[in-house]
């Protein structure tokens, strides 16, 4: 029924309208309510409200803020029971619904709020045979899409058809989905929105959405700001079970939407949902068989060479291409934190999500094609380079690793990285022994108690010849035989003896370099060369015996944890 309706209805008899005439037009869908001034989201277009005026007694902005939300809102009048807070409506209240075009309205005292509703709604209820119908169709309509595969698209396409405006379909992160736009629109979605880059809108319409709009289930108004426009929108969540699947924003400037049209708006909300989850399991299947492809690829459990060059052509990686591969480990302080293991897991997907993000956010930097993927903690980079071009060197990929890892390290904050490199392989069957040696060197940067950075698995060729063919009882023998005496001195004394030594060799013997890399004075670097070769016995000016001495602090590096004083 319209506003004008409610006039005739004996039953409520003195009804008085002392603004907005002009909306006299509007439609009633339902009667409601409204005592609470943050209520704006959770009122629909069409809504007839009712209030004791309790809310906004002695306050002007509110009364003035109320008239101009509900207008907005599309809903379809104010009335306002009387003699008990007014006895006539403020004047400001007046003005504000004919600048609207507002039905304001007067109720007796007599009446209370919810005989009212009761009277208007049966009154109404005849009017909702013929919109069930026209629900049902649009439902069947939408249903057939489904069933017949027409997807996002043909949705989209009816949906802007229907209710005569340009719709925007995005994911819950705000990154478009589908777009349709409408003849009529006079401020177009490709000038206005981001629709080739992600999210599609600002920020600050972002944050402006409630963070329960799923346990809402119903659309809010909200308004774009752009050069000094402000254009209308209405979003609604795209959710099942409070499981938000993305949104559903109508760009409202062609025409104002109606009753029927927000009924339509919720029957594609849940269509567009059932497509989400659809579609999701269908990526999830695709996803766990390419991983499945990349777990036997990377552990060399596919030897034929065929398999290897058809699975890798329909999983997006080129079998002639020479590869290399990348390991990111990072360790997030936020995880310790939590204590539920399920929250504990989402956050830890959401980081590791985040950083194959940025991997392919940079693809620039590398010189090659890159295919990255995540498995817990642990991000997976393959890049593959074109047989005719010539091998990458060691400094050339680890330039592309540092790259990476400072944009990482700038971009998710509190999170420690490690960055392990295999070697350049000439063909992909190879990959598996280069993802075990990113692996490699990941293991021995944190044996050695690295807090970050960038290793290639030939910066540790010493220590893996070392590591893998002498036992540990040996390695400690020969560390204590040649530096036993130094060790001990420093465990004894708490000097830094080992670190001495080891800084002069890595700055080649030079005390003035190793001095500034120590941040000490010359001299108290030269009494302590000095107090090493007093406790060695030695000028460290023979050769074999300075081999020996290098390969003994490797030793210490590599059991560092386990040497004990004999």
């Amino acid at each position: 029924m319209k506003v004008k309706e409610l006039f005739d209805i004996k039953a409520i008899d003195g009804l008085k309208i002392v603004a907005g005439e002009k909306g006299i037009n509007n439609e009633i869908s339902i009667v409601n309510i409204i005592e609470n001034p943050d209520a704006f989201d959770w009122l629909s277009p069409n809504e007839l409200l009712l209030s004791t005026g309790y809310i906004f007694k002695d306050n002007e902005d509110l009364q003035n803020r109320i008239i101009k939300e509900l207008s907005e809102i599309n809903c379809a009048g104010l009335v306002v029971k009387m003699k008990r807070y007014y006895d006539k409506l403020p004047q400001n209240m007046i003005a504000q619904a004919n600048k609207y075009h507002f039905p304001l309205i007067e109720l007796p005292f007599e009446y209370t709020l919810s005989k009212v509703i009761s009277i208007i709604n049966e009154k109404a209820s005849g009017r909702y045979d013929l919109l069930n119908r026209k629900t049902l169709d649009m439902h069947n309509l939408f249903f057939r899409i489904t069933l017949e595969g027409g997807g996002i698209e043909r949705i989209s396409s009816m949906l802007s058809g229907t209710i005569n405006n340009p719709i925007i379909f995005v994911d819950k992160d705000w990154k478009l989905l589908h777009y349709t736009e409408h003849m009529d629109n006079k401020i177009p979605l490709e000038y206005c929105l981001e629709l080739k880059t992600r999210p599609v809108f600002n920020h600050e319409f972002i944050n402006s959405i409630p963070q329960n709009i799923s346990e809402m289930k119903k659309s809010i108004k909200r308004i774009y700001y752009l050069e000094g426009m402000e254009i209308k929108c209405r979003i609604l969540p795209i959710a099942v079970a409070n499981d938000l699947y993305g949104y559903i924003v109508v760009w409202q400037t062609v025409r104002e939407l109606t009753e029927f049209d927000y009924i339509i708006l919720e029957q594609a909300s849940t269509i567009m949902a059932l497509e989400r989850i659809k579609a999701r399991e269908i990526e999830e299947v695709k996803l766990k068989i390419r991983q499945d492809f990349f777990d036997d690829l990377l552990t060399g459990k596919i030897t034929s060479s065929e398999t290897i060059q058809t699975l890798s052509e329909l999983h997006g990686l080129n079998s002639k291409y020479k590869y290399y591969c990348m390991v990111i480990n990072f360790e997030a302080e936020e995880l310790e934190y939590y204590e539920d293991i399920v929250a504990r897991k989402v956050q830890l997907e959401n980081i590791s999500r985040k950083c194959v993000d940025l991997v392919y956010n940079h693809t620039n930097l590398a010189n090659g094609e890159v295919t990255c993927f995540h498995r817990s903690n642990r991000i997976i980079i393959m890049i593959g380079q074109s047989e005719n071009k010539p091998s990458l060197t060691i400094s050339e990929i680890k330039q592309y690793a540092n790259k990476i890892y400072d944009i990482l390290v700038k971009q998710i904050k509190n999170t420690t990285y490690l960055i392990g490199i295999g070697r350049q392989y000439e063909t992909i069957n190879s990959l598996h022994k280069s993802f075990s040696e990113a692996n490699e060197s990941i293991r021995l940067m944190q044996k050695f108690n690295d807090r970050g950075g960038v290793s290639h698995f030939e910066d540790h060729s010493i220590y893996h010849f070392l590591d893998s063919n002498i036992k540990d009882m040996e390695l400690e023998d020969f560390f204590m035989k040649r530096l036993g005496k130094i060790y001990e001195h420093d465990q004894l004394h708490g000097t830094g003896y080992i670190i001495t030594l080891e800084n002069y060799f890595l700055n080649n013997l030079n005390i003035s370099e190793t001095a500034k890399a120590m941040f000490l004075h010359r001299n108290t670097l030269i009494y302590r060369i000095e107090k090493i070769k007093e406790i060695l016995n030695s000028d460290l000016k023979n050769s074999e015996e300075l081999l020996q001495i290098q390969l003994a602090l490797k030793i210490f590096r590599l059991l560092n944890k386990n040497l004990r004083i004999k």
